[in-house]
């Protein structure tokens, strides 16, 4: 019998729910700010009813473990620590940003993606990743929180497409709210950059980095699942309203 994971995510401004059974993949997509918790439990009913299992016959529970909303990051997280508590499950945590990078490479077969989310403050959660031959991506240690200028500065420095038949031959694509919402990410630049058109996480895409860590081992105790928020809480507590 193969790997039975579910993944959750209400990081972002999107509400997602996956789940990977016996070589198939059932989803739920909605982009629904407000409404995460008002959403994320039915569609997890519902994934599990067309799967026809329960959350006591799955091998783990992956949740998107941020960076994004403060909010969604906590939401997501409480939700999956209660589900997998309830099933005794153990835990997996996947990057918002790295999944929109598998998104990419879903879609397009891009392999080498710079994603941004817009963070607020004038910054962004960013990273830049590249796929290997091994099927890993690469870039996870790039993660941060920056200005968009800073984070332009970064990504100036990548290689730009060559001849070779390797990675380096291949685009670099966009992903991620950021492009947006700073145009100026744009804008002249050293790299010739491509659209993938993917702007939020889904957590179909997140089931593939949720199996390669659960084959490494890469799993938590759910008292021990932790969110990535990158920008501290205290200044979260800054923000105006909350």
């Amino acid at each position: 019998m193969s790997t039975r994971i579910l993944a959750v995510d209400t990081a972002t401004e999107a509400c997602s729910v996956a789940l990977m059974c016996d070589g198939q993949i059932v989803s739920r997509f909605a982009v629904s700010p407000r409404e995460h918790t008002q959403k994320i439990l039915p569609m997890v009913d519902d994934v599990l009813a067309e799967a026809g299992v329960t959350l006591q016959q799955l091998d783990a529970l992956a949740f998107g473990r941020g960076p994004g909303s403060f909010t969604g990051v906590r939401i997501g997280v409480g939700i999956a620590q209660g589900l997998a508590f309830g099933a005794d499950l153990p835990m997996i945590g996947v990057s918002s940003l790295q999944t929109m990078a598998q998104g990419a490479y879903r879609v397009h077969g891009y392999r080498n993606v710079l994603v941004a989310i817009d963070a607020r403050m004038s910054e962004v959660y960013c990273a830049h990743y590249q796929l290997d031959n091994l099927g890993q991506w690469i870039g996870e240690n790039s993660e941060a929180v920056l200005t968009p200028a800073a984070f332009k500065q970064s990504f100036q420095l990548l290689p730009e497409p060559s001849l070779s038949e390797s990675i380096s031959s291949e685009p670099w694509a966009t992903a991620g709210t950021g492009w947006a919402a700073y145009p100026e990410l744009m804008a002249d630049n050293v790299l010739s950059l491509v659209s993938s058109e993917i702007v939020l996480p889904a957590a179909e895409d997140m089931l593939p980095l949720a199996l390669t860590l659960w084959n490494n081992g890469q799993t938590s105790a759910v008292e021990d699942a932790q969110p990535s928020y990158l920008r501290n809480e205290v200044t979260w507590k800054k923000l105006p309203g909350r």
